[in-house]
Formats: C-alpha cells, sequence, structure tokens
C-alpha cells in the first residue's frame, strides 16, 4: 500500500481539525444541567401523614423536556428536597433510574392529592420501570428511606397547586 504524500496527510489533519472543532461546537451549543435546572421552579410541597406534615422544596418538572431530564445525573439531594413531576392530565406512569444516581422513593399521586403507590427504595441507574396503571397526575421524588421516616402509606395526602388542594 502505498503511503500518503504530505498533501494527502495535510488533507487528512485539516479534516480531523475541522470535524473535531464541529464536534466541540456542536457540544457547546447543547444546553447544560446548570442551564436545564435554571428553567426549573422551586416550591412548596406539604406532604400530610397520619404522624403529621412535612414541606419539601420540590423542583417542578411540569414540560416534556423537564420530565424526561427529571433528577438525572445528579450526585446529591437534601433530605426536605424533591422533584414533582406535573402530568397535566391524569394518565399511568411509568418511570425509571436510569442515569440518576440517587436511590429514591417515587410517590404516585391522583389529581386530589391523595397518594396511590409508592415505589420505595429504587435501584440507582436500573432501567426496570416503576409505576402504575391508575391515572395520576404527579408523581412526587424524595430521597428513597424518605417514604419509610415520615410513615407515608397510600391514602396519605400530598399538597399543592397542581392538585387543587393548596393552603391558601
Amino acid at each position: 500500500m502505498d503511503r500518503p504524500t504530505p498533501t494527502e496527510r495535510l488533507h487528512r489533519t485539516a479534516l480531523f481539525a475541522f470535524l473535531a472543532a464541529t464536534f466541540f461546537l456542536f457540544l457547546a451549543g447543547l444546553p447544560s444541567w446548570a442551564q436545564v435546572a435554571a428553567k426549573l421552579r422551586v416550591e412548596p410541597v406539604i406532604v400530610e401523614t397520619q404522624s403529621g406534615k412535612e414541606i419539601f422544596k420540590a423542583e417542578i418538572a411540569d414540560t416534556a423536556e423537564l420530565r424526561q431530564k427529571g433528577l438525572m445525573y445528579r450526585k446529591e439531594m437534601a433530605a426536605d428536597e424533591g422533584m414533582l413531576f406535573d402530568f397535566g392530565v391524569p394518565r399511568p406512569v411509568h418511570m425509571w433510574m436510569k442515569n440518576t444516581f440517587i436511590s429514591l422513593d417515587m410517590i404516585f399521586i391522583r389529581a386530589d392529592g391523595t397518594v396511590i403507590a409508592i415505589g420505595a427504595n429504587t435501584e440507582p441507574l436500573s432501567e426496570a420501570t416503576v409505576g402504575v396503571e391508575e391515572p395520576v397526575k404527579g408523581v412526587l421524588e424524595v430521597v428513597a428511606g424518605t417514604a419509610a421516616r415520615l410513615g407515608l402509606k397510600p391514602g396519605d395526602r400530598i399538597y399543592h397547586p397542581i392538585f387543587g388542594n393548596a393552603p391558601s
């Protein structure tokens, strides 16, 4: 096989440099997690169990983009923080832990704010789905173990404006 000429090597090098620059410019145009997180509103969500009420600072995921990203790539979350997924119209929901490094409790919530089910202690990075067939309006994700710590169970209540039951 013939060796490339100096001109051919120069052309290959220039092509490689062009492709590399194009790739990095493409990456620079993608929104970072910080840019996506900046779009999130943080609002109080009240969880009421038999033992009382607890307030969480929840990021609101109310667009397809925000719901798709969820808590992916996060390395930590405080015990009083969470993410409330607002699906708009009640529907069956199935979620997964792909690219999610924190074990979570997923709390599935009917349109009236009643807890229907809890996916406790989810497995980080798992692609197995956790969900319900009964229509839900929202899912509150909190740090794993929170549901057990609070004694949360189906029938308990979640208060937030998306459920039409927020305290005034």
